[in-house]
């Protein structure tokens, strides 16, 4: 079963340096038929204007998951963590007891991203943070996975869940299958261009909603970017 959600229909908060969109229920946008798909909790699509960003802000269990689309965003936290993240590629921070941290744009245009919240299976833990780049090169034979909870080869980000992040980057006419442990759920949104998934058509910053199918055969109808959680 695959159910679309529109763009449109997403929640949506414009604070002037921030304009964000909320897949699932987020701060003061609510629906209760929207509060998490699995262990899945948040999928917001920000947009962050040059120069701007979040001040120093706490966290604690929860997988958070940022994928840069456009711009870069700079990082800084109170593990002496710092770092600076590049369009197409991801950084993972695992809150655990407690983490600070700020995010900023500091580059002279605007900054677009996912920043995606995963349930970590346990609570607790020592907080963490790592950022990984993912040349466009390296996705050309389909889904690349960028971060996981699982056991996975080569040198993957690893989070603290019951869950794998992977994207793929396909040409108009290409197309890329997932497939899916029995039990899995999906969510897939396609960063940039047209595709259909299994038949459903969907637009760049659309939510596609898995459930119940053991693979998803995306076509890209126009140049295309696809991010895709498979959760628990």
């Amino acid at each position: 079963m695959l159910q679309l959600r529109p763009f449109e229909s997403l929640g949506h908060a414009n604070h002037g340096w921030l304009d964000a969109h909320h897949h699932f229920s987020f701060a003061e946008y609510y629906d209760p038929q929207r509060m998490n798909w699995g262990n899945l909790r948040v999928w917001n699509d920000d947009l962050i204007a040059a120069g701007s960003g979040f001040p120093p802000h706490p966290h604690r269990d929860m997988e958070i998951i940022t994928y840069v689309r456009e711009g870069a965003i700079s990082h800084q936290d109170n593990l002496g963590n710092k770092g600076r993240t590049e369009a197409g590629d991801v950084q993972v921070m695992s809150a655990g007891t407690g983490i600070v941290h700020g995010e900023y744009n500091l580059e002279p245009v605007d900054t677009r991203i996912f920043q995606i919240w995963i349930v970590p299976e346990n609570v607790g833990g020592a907080p963490s943070w790592g950022t990984r780049p993912f040349p466009k090169g390296e996705r050309g034979e389909g889904f690349v996975t960028l971060a996981s909870g699982r056991e996975e080869p080569g040198d993957t980000l690893r989070i603290r869940a019951d869950a794998r992040l992977v994207a793929a980057t396909l040409h108009a006419g290409e197309s890329a299958e997932y497939r899916f442990d029995e039990g899995r759920r999906g969510y897939l949104v396609p960063a940039k261009g047209v595709i259909e998934v299994n038949g459903v058509r969907a637009h760049a910053r659309d939510g596609v909603a898995v459930e119940d199918e053991r693979v998803v055969r995306v076509t890209a109808i126009e140049d295309s970017e696809i991010v895709l959680v498979d959760v628990a």
